[in-house]
């Protein structure tokens, strides 16, 4: 059966399901419980239960073969003359090909929340402006640098080429690097461009919380006028310790006058905690400190808490401390979620070994 979505090409044929974007290419494949997923740069991506999730990145004669046979059924099984088009003009090389996709972003898009996921991804900066945290690795690859209101005009150009019309399956509008909501008043301009290139889409993008408690109720209500609706807060913990452990800067009761200024101004807030942070040791602390803040911080129904299961990045400052981690992580997110939902929080999972783009 095939359906014939505005935004979508779907071939259910069973025990596989396939789903094509406009400019048809596959983003989707269910086959008998394993489930693989093309990013925009080509590469494809496994997800499947051997006991746990598991995940892997396909090499290449692997991912040309399934390509290979996504056509294959494409060929055999799809009749409308429109999408048959749309899908057969491709080859498995031109659809593992990443040259289009580092035209766009010759930087990667290291990482966005959950939710974000089908956002457009425009960078206002490549890179982060602190990226000395001792467990992040998504921006040791490049510099932080902002983008000028003309070079982010030939980014946004080269975004909508590599979408096409992939762009109706994407909602809203994601600003990064690490922290483009950082850049003050050069981020007017940029705003102005998404504003007039995506009339009406909702703006998302990460702030660290020792630059945005420097900004007024006023500013972000500026930023609220241009589109932006949520800004994700990578809090971590609610325990000063364990912060500064982590190597971010601040204290984590400073959250409190700029979640409050998010509010008043009236955007939405996605605080980010990393629950395993800090392993054995600081586990206790991390959770009760942590749930006070949270306790106190003026969120309502249309803010959501992240829980992040901390994944121990290799060669970083913080693998190197050696901490022992929890015996069950798992139950440990099942606790602070359940503590969550009993304030009356929205809690949703942030894992980022799910992130895809």
């Amino acid at each position: 059966m095939e359906l014939l979505r505005p935004e979508a090409t779907v071939l259910s044929l069973g025990e596989r399901v396939l789903s094509f974007d406009r400019e048809g290419r596959p983003y989707h494949y269910f086959r008998q419980g394993l489930t693989y997923k093309r990013a925009l740069d080509g590469s494809l991506h496994l997800r499947y239960r051997e006991g746990a999730r598991r995940r892997r990145r396909l090499g290449e004669e692997e991912a040309l073969a399934v390509y290979g046979e996504i056509l294959g059924l494409a060929e055999a099984h799809l009749r409308d003359p429109e999408r048959r088009a749309e899908v057969l003009r491709w080859t498995p090389e031109a659809l593992w090909d990443p040259t289009p996709y580092r035209r766009a972003y010759p930087w990667p898009v290291s990482i966005l929340p959950p939710d974000a996921y089908l956002s457009v991804v425009l960078q206002a900066t490549t890179g982060c402006t602190w990226n000395r945290c001792a467990f992040c690795s998504f921006y040791q690859d490049r510099p932080f640098q902002k983008r000028s209101p003309s070079a982010f005009q030939e980014h946004v150009e080269r975004v909508l080429e590599l979408l096409g019309r992939g762009r109706l399956l994407r909602r809203g509008v994601f600003l990064g690097d690490g922290n483009a909501l950082a850049l003050g008043e050069p981020l007017l301009p940029l705003m102005e461009t998404v504003q007039r290139t995506f009339p009406g889409e909702p703006v998302l993008g990460f702030l660290d919380l020792f630059t945005g408690m420097k900004k007024e109720v006023s500013w972000w209500a500026r930023l609220g006028a241009l589109g932006l609706r949520r800004v994700y807060l990578g809090l971590e913990t609610g325990h000063a310790p364990l912060l500064a452990l982590l190597n971010k800067p601040g204290h984590p009761r400073e959250a409190l006058s700029l979640v409050s200024a998010l509010k008043e101004a009236g955007l939405s807030v996605g605080v980010i905690l990393m629950v395993g942070a800090g392993g054995a040791a600081y586990a206790e602390a991390h959770r009760r400190e942590s749930l006070w803040l949270l306790a106190e911080l003026p969120l309502d129904r249309e803010d959501v808490v992240y829980l992040s299961p901390f994944q121990e990045q290799p060669g970083t400052p913080y693998a190197a401390l050696g901490l022992e981690g929890l015996p069950d992580l798992e139950a440990e997110l099942a606790a602070w979620a359940e503590a969550l939902r009993r304030m009356g929080l929205r809690v949703a999972r942030y894992d980022i070994r799910e992130f895809l783009y």
